[in-house]
């Protein structure tokens, strides 16, 4: 008795195809949106390794974010979206905000980002 082996068919190929093309395809989609997030935190750690704590302001630390922020190219978000605050005698940065991509017609990728960082203290000891 002879066997044949059977393989792939074309529209097996095709059903097999199509998931895997969309993956790739929310991928394309996405990378800008993590680069530029990338962007964000590398300049949100560049403004906490040089302002230092010790007499920082608010607006002093916006100015520098918002240097960082154009050297990097970042457009969105703006620096009024970063929230300066200072407890227990450290300053923070906080950027939390929300960023999408279209997939198809009016299916959109929601993709939610928080990031916090605190400045180094400026004196000897630490």
């Amino acid at each position: 008795m002879r066997r044949h082996q059977g393989g792939i068919t074309t529209l097996g190929f095709i059903i097999l195809l199509i998931p895997v093309a969309i993956v790739i395809y929310a991928g394309v989609r996405l990378t800008p949106i993590y680069l530029n997030y990338m962007n964000v935190t590398h300049a949100l750690t560049l403004v906490a390794s040089e302002v230092p704590n010790d007499g920082a302001s608010a607006m002093l630390i916006q100015a520098s974010l918002s240097k960082h922020l154009d050297v990097s190219g970042v457009t969105f978000p703006d620096v009024r979206d970063f929230k300066v605050t200072r407890g227990d005698g450290v300053w923070s940065i906080e950027a939390a905000y929300d960023d999408q991509a279209p997939l198809f017609a009016n299916v959109f990728i929601l993709v939610s980002f928080d990031k916090t960082v605190r400045l180094k203290s400026g004196s000897v000891g630490d």
